[in-house]
């Protein structure tokens, strides 16, 4: 169990120190969203794997954007960035691939086949998945947003001089 969280923690970092080099942020920031992502791809696995069923793919994505959008707005004054330099690249590897993938088949193969039984097969995986991938990217945007409006005042001075309290002389 705790070698099934760590490889999904070391896969995460990997995939978000790469998206993270896309939009060259400070070299501290790779760290930062390194551990953010880990923890926060981990925490979804753990939810989705030994919860009993309690959560699904929603759910814990939910629950995991709302803690990746905690972890960049807390860790942001510390590295002296904005919290979106390690939020929006820890929560691409989260991003539900495989049901866009399989949402846009089963398009495909709603044009490809006339027969009425397999049309209305297909047209159910489409829609299954598009909904599914679709209900999991609201909620990994309402989660990673929360943290944002909720610690507005560390959110907007993770990136000012000590002593600027935001008032023009």
């Amino acid at each position: 169990m705790f070698a099934e969280i760590l490889e999904d923690a070391l896969f995460a970092a990997i995939a978000a120190i790469g998206f993270s080099a896309i939009s060259n942020p400070p070299r501290n920031a790779y760290y930062y969203c390194a551990a953010i992502a880990a923890a926060g791809h981990s925490l979804r696995f753990v939810l989705m794997h030994y919860t009993d069923g309690i959560f699904s793919i929603i759910p814990a994505s939910f629950v995991a954007a709302l803690v990746v959008g905690v972890l960049a707005v807390l860790l942001s004054p510390h590295a002296k960035t904005p919290a979106e330099t390690f939020l929006f690249p820890s929560l691409l590897p989260m991003i539900p691939g495989i049901y866009a993938y399989k949402t846009f088949g089963g398009l495909v193969m709603c044009v490809l086949h006339s027969g009425e039984n397999e049309f209305l097969h297909y047209l159910y995986l489409f829609s299954y998945n598009g909904l599914t991938c679709l209900f999991i990217i609201v909620g990994m945007v309402v989660g990673a947003t929360i943290p944002i409006f909720v610690f507005k005042k560390v959110s907007f001075r993770a990136t000012r001089q000590d002593g600027c309290d935001g008032k023009i002389d």
